[in-house]
């Protein structure tokens, strides 16, 4: 099997590619993580790795005076998404590159923190998400996006219009987190206490319905992120 590289850029600890990480490796990719804290970004080759994944975070795109990091991000970002190499965006990873690709990024009207199904796109030519059909996922946001030019809307929630959106078969940006694993579910619930606290947000709640919905989600995004896979082009 060919080895392939993989870039990872995290942003929290607890954040990463989770379930995802052994489909990945299956597939052939060798996996750097790159610690947005800890790494130079502009410093970082835009074009090297075969599939860039931008994965979450609790800072907001439009913080990037007190998070100048963020100014970095997007500009590798514009580069690699110009030249259509591979990549996919998690939450933050997604607002990134819907504000990459000159889209507005903005607070959503509530936080939609919680485990709930899609509503996936039935008109469109390209539908990656398939596997998730009638699988509650994890949402755990308070920015939306306005859905970048040139881009096909996959999917929604009542509470978020702009959930997931693809343009052409390399680039995915996904609001939802298909990548959160149950036996990890905790570190979320810690990791996040401050924000579930002033949200008025039960903890017990989110933590039995993960262990309701966690291992259903797993199957059903390692069948997800199988697919894109597959078509990389």
């Amino acid at each position: 099997m060919t080895q392939r590289i993989l870039q990872a850029i995290r942003h929290i600890g607890f954040e990463d590619l989770g379930s995802f990480e052994a489909p990945l490796r299956a597939a052939g990719y060798q996996i750097e993580y790159i610690e947005a804290a800890e790494r130079d970004l502009s410093q970082l080759a835009p074009l090297a790795a075969d599939l860039l994944v931008v994965l979450g975070g609790p800072i907001g795109v439009y913080d990037h005076e007190s998070y100048p990091l963020l100014a970095d991000e997007l500009e590798l970002l514009r580069t690699r998404l110009a030249a259509d190499r591979p990549t996919l965006g998690i939450c933050l990873g997604a607002q990134l590159m819907a504000a990459a690709l000159g889209a507005r990024v903005y607070p959503g009207p509530t936080k939609e923190i919680g485990w709930s199904t899609l509503d996936l796109a039935a008109s469109v030519e390209y539908q990656p998400l398939a596997a998730l059909h009638d699988v509650p996922v994890l949402h755990w946001h308070g920015d939306t996006f306005d859905l970048p030019q040139g881009c096909a809307l996959l999917a929604s929630t009542p509470l978020c219009r702009h959930q997931a959106f693809a343009r052409g078969q390399n680039v995915l940006g996904l609001q939802f987190h298909p990548e959160v694993r149950g036996d990890r579910f905790e570190h979320w619930l810690l990791g996040h206490a401050s924000e579930l606290a002033t949200s008025g947000i039960d903890p017990v709640a989110l933590r039995r319905d993960a262990r309701r919905y966690a291992q259903g989600l797993e199957k059903a995004g390692a069948k997800l992120l199988g697919e894109w896979l597959t078509g990389l082009v």
